[in-house]
């Protein structure tokens, strides 16, 4: 299904407002098990003032996450999948990928966590039932199952009528703490009474399940009319609402009940209320409507990350059932992943794990609007307005180091398998069709690495070749990619230039078919390198064009790599643009390649990388250039062999210790031959075998009006092997 076709889908699916599809189910959610079955705990064993701290650390980082959520769902068009789908528009594949697992298993064990409180609620209000614990919790489940499988809707519509029944609760357990409140039991039960295995952050961990219910209207995004309305306003409304009730309950448990029945085993709020009834009544609609809403939230989490189509396997859960696209597959495998639960623990139990789950969610939320917000993108213009890079990072930081005051061995285990998930979504090179902010992070680092260069002056110990190669069309002439790919040896610049002759007015779209298709053969070919397609009449004044404007500041061609050719009609352009060249202060590198399959790649033959050694300007680079071939891993076994020829009466030994010293100050490894010879190239001829390649200096001509040049050249062009004509412009040097 096209992402046109899915989201008119969604559009017309959409049917909730903010009260109905954000603030309730999130409120209904935050107002749950925890606060009627563990708070009490909470404020028992923290005390008053450590219980309001641990209430203030859970919603700072809440209000954090709530305020990267309205940002990021205001900047764009929010569709189904909840913070998966934000992250993943965000951050990119790799991270959405993360926290859909994580996030989505989060809220497929939160069920557990609501039927156990349900079960629990449930088993007291009604101790002759006679089930045990397990079969309760595993009707329930099932029961849950069953309702949110029938559709999302009339399930909603259901939690007004829970929400009312929860109000009224509440109320109840107000009226009956009132009268009992004591100044002197506040007192009291102001300082903590910490316990072992129940210090503050493991009872951080215990309560932070309860204001993780932002999420459940988040999940709801498919279902909204107005997502990037309805988020932010359900969301804070939410967070605000819950907070005050939750300070509230917090002071009317200290001053109303006594520490040791805070820390006891009874039901503390129902035993406290004007009805218990209406408690029990709360704790039931609450735990259930918190159950359905997980069990409505996550399916969708997995169906958006499905329609994504990043793991094949995962395919089936992207279909929807009905009008609405009910994920109805991802509801069964979400009740079996509930149903595990059950089996496997209790409410202590899985509470912690979900606190690590929902942080290392909330962390990635507040990262995605931190690097949306760092990278200046100017696509990043949210219409909610209050938010800024700082408090995302500190929400972020805050959830990582909350993490790990937790449980550190489980914030590293969580941290690892996240990193495991990313590195393996990472190497299927998942292609999307959604920009993310990966590409603006790339942008930004190298706008601030090339003002940086720019403001830094040149030194010969930070040369890097950037090349220039003139290898015409895509896949004309393979092997000068090659070439330029081998002796930037990923440690460069690699631009491959093509000129079409003629009118750009009318050759405009040639100039970009050939881009795209320029571009499509470095894809195809994994070269490391990037179009560079000029349109003129004249191809001097196109290859002066390339050397002066292509590329920016330091990252403009230095290294002009061309072709050796044997047409004597191309022999004016090509002295020419040696001219060109050496004019413009740029060094040369001719390639004549004579040993290439019959798709134009290069065999490289067995032999030495030979460095015709004639004068030290042109070595320096010859040198180098010999040095960044070897280093690629077709070229590793091939030694690098100096040929320095000196006329018969010079002083071998003196030369060749000359020579040692400098390879010794270059710090690059090489044999060396010196070779008293009346004909030099003679001499390197004999020398050279067996060779896989020759580099030779020679220098550029003012003018070669008499076409000299090529012919004398072509005597060392006819030297085995293939042979890379050098010259240097003089910016590179071997001491640096």
């Amino acid at each position: 299904m096209s992402d046109k076709n899915q989201t008119d889908k969604d559009a017309k699916a959409a049917r909730f407002g903010t009260f109905g599809g954000v603030f309730t189910p999130s409120l209904l959610t935050i107002l749950g098990v925890i606060m009627f079955l563990r708070f009490s705990a909470v404020v028992g064993y923290a005390g008053l003032w450590h219980a309001l701290l641990i209430l203030a650390g859970a919603t700072a980082i809440t209000l954090i996450t709530g305020l990267s959520i309205a940002s990021i769902a205001t900047n764009m068009r929010v569709k189904g999948g909840g913070a998966y789908y934000l992250i993943s528009r965000s951050l990119g594949p790799e991270f959405g990928g993360v926290i859909a697992v994580f996030f989505y298993v989060a809220q497929a064990v939160a069920v557990t966590l609501y039927v156990f409180g349900f079960t629990e609620a449930l088993l007291s209000a009604f101790p002759g039932l006679g089930f045990s614990f397990r079969a309760a919790a595993t009707a329930t489940n099932l029961v849950v199952f069953l309702c949110v499988y029938v559709g999302a809707g009339w399930t909603i519509r259901l939690q007004y009528a829970i929400l009312a029944v929860l109000l009224l609760s509440v109320l109840s357990f107000f009226a009956g703490a009132g009268p009992a409140f004591s100044p002197e039991l506040l007192r009291a039960n102001l300082a903590p009474a910490w316990a072992p295995g129940h210090t503050l952050f493991p009872v951080f961990a215990l309560f932070f399940p309860a204001v993780t219910g932002i999420m459940a209207g988040v999940n709801m995004s498919g279902d909204l009319r107005e997502p990037s309305r309805s988020i932010p306003r359900g969301t804070f409304a939410a967070i605000g609402f819950s907070t005050l009730l939750y300070v509230a309950i917090a002071v009317a448990l200290a001053g109303a009940v006594p520490r040791a029945e805070l820390l006891g085993a009874g039901f503390v709020m129902k035993d406290r209320a004007w009805s218990g009834a209406l408690i029990y009544a709360g704790v039931i609609c609450a735990t259930l409507s918190s159950a359905l809403g997980s069990l409505m939230g996550a399916p969708r989490i997995l169906q958006a990350f499905a329609r994504d189509g990043m793991f094949r396997r995962l395919k089936v859960f992207a279909r929807g059932s009905g009008r609405t696209a009910e994920p109805r597959r991802a509801i069964v495998l979400t009740f079996l992943i509930a149903q595990a639960g059950v089996l496997a623990g209790g409410l202590d139990a899985i509470a912690p794990v979900i606190t690590m789950f929902f942080l290392l969610t909330y962390g990635t939320v507040n990262l995605a609007c931190f690097t949306e917000s760092i990278t200046r993108n100017p696509s990043f213009r949210p219409t909610f307005r209050a938010h800024h890079w700082m408090l995302a990072l500190l929400g972020a930081l805050g959830c990582v180091g909350v993490m790990f005051l937790i449980d550190a061995a489980w914030a590293a285990a969580a941290i690892g398998l996240a990193a495991l998930l990313y590195f393996l979504i990472a190497r299927a090179e998942i292609l999307v069709q959604w920009g993310d902010v990966g590409s603006g992070l790339a942008y930004q680092r190298a706008r601030n690495a090339l003002l940086r260069l720019e403001s830094e002056r040149y030194h010969p110990k930070n040369w890097r070749p950037s090349i220039l190669a003139l290898s015409g069309g895509a896949y004309n002439r393979l092997h000068l990619a090659e070439y330029a790919a081998w002796l930037t040896a990923d440690s460069g610049i690699v631009s491959i230039g093509q000129i079409i002759r003629g009118d750009l007015d009318r050759l405009w779209e040639r100039r970009r078919e050939a881009e795209t298709l320029l571009r499509k053969f470095i894809r195809q070919e994994e070269l490391a390198a990037f179009p560079a397609v000029v349109v003129d009449e004249n191809v001097h004044a196109a290859v002066q064009t390339l050397l002066q404007a292509h590329g920016l500041g330091g990252l403009r061609p230095n290294v002009l790599l061309l072709g050796w050719s044997r047409d004597p009609d191309k022999t004016g352009i090509f002295a020419g643009l040696l001219a060109l060249a050496k004019r413009m202060r740029r060094s040369v590198v001719v390639v004549a390649n004579k040993q290439t399959d019959k798709e134009g790649r290069t065999r490289i033959a067995a032999g030495a990388i030979n460095v015709w050694w004639s004068k030290e300007t042109n070595g320096a680079l010859m040198l180098l250039l010999a040095h960044l071939l070897k280093k690629n891993p077709e070229w590793r076994t091939h030694p690098i062999r100096i040929l320095r020829p000196v006329p018969p009466k010079a002083d071998v030994h003196h030369v060749a210790r000359e020579m040692q010293d400098l390879l010794a100050a270059a710090r690059i490894e090489a044999d060396l031959v010196v070779m008293p010879a009346e004909s030099h190239l003679d001499a390197i001829r004999e020398a050279m075998q067996p060779s896989a390649v020759l580099l030779a200096g020679f220098e550029p001509p003012d003018e070669d009006p008499d076409g000299t040049l090529l012919p004398f050249l072509q005597q060392t062009i006819d030297l085995p092997g293939d042979v890379l004509l050098v010259y240097n412009a003089g910016d590179v040097s071997l001491q640096a």
